[in-house]
């Protein structure tokens, strides 16, 4: 129906939020997902890079987003092969200190068996913030992306709230911590939701992952 539109040049929207497995939607679209820390800048770096504001809600209260977030481009029914050409689904955030044990264990089986059992996932962008750098909680998370087999690309975020020349020495450092990892994407990606850098090039990633135009 929009195939004549490129991936990016159409209005985006959400479609639902995913609190278990039973609620996926089925399996049609690929899909492209989006994990990071609690306050890493998630949500506004996927407004930011499908240029709506407001479509990935950010929260004061870190934690908050406890579903898998569904979003897909407008003007696809759905029915009889009508689908969109891919989705991004945004995941629960990780690492917030003062989430109960028992809601962040749900979270993570949440993820993991998305992780495992989501035929059409093609990659997890892994949101890193440029001023902390790579984390405990984040190996962790990279731990588990490598035990599902699931290609992942890291991507960081905020980087015009550190100097220039020490982005470049945070994607030298990322790209070395991941080299040995079996499911990391060798390329690291460095974004500023605020200032619009590096959206073209992660826009470019993503159009490239599912072969879709940009």
């Amino acid at each position: 129906m929009n195939n004549d539109r490129p991936l990016f040049g159409r209005p985006w929207i959400f479609i639902r939020g995913v609190p278990s497995m039973k609620f996926l939607p089925p399996e049609g679209p690929l899909e492209v997902a989006f994990a990071g820390r609690s306050n890493v800048g998630k949500s506004s770096l996927i407004n930011a890079l499908v240029g709506r504001k407001g479509l990935a809600r950010t929260s004061n209260t870190p934690g908050r987003t406890q579903e898998l977030n569904y979003f897909v481009p407008e003007g696809y029914s759905g029915e009889g092969g009508d689908l969109p050409p891919m989705a991004i689904v945004d995941m629960p955030g990780y690492g917030y200190a003062q989430a109960p044990k028992e809601q962040v264990d749900t979270w993570t089986k949440l993820v993991f068996d998305y992780l495992r059992g989501r035929a059409t996932l093609k990659r997890v962008y892994v949101l890193i913030d440029s001023r902390h750098g790579v984390k405990k909680n984040d190996e962790e998370v990279l731990d588990l992306l490598d035990k599902a087999a699931v290609s992942y690309q890291i991507v960081l975020t905020k980087t015009d709230k550190i100097k220039e020349a020490g982005v470049d020495r945070l994607i030298s450092e990322t790209t070395e911590k991941i080299r040995k990892r079996p499911a990391a994407y060798p390329f690291v990606l460095a974004t500023s939701s605020e200032k619009g850098k590096g959206l073209d090039d992660l826009r470019q990633a993503i159009s490239e992952t599912v072969g879709q135009p940009v």
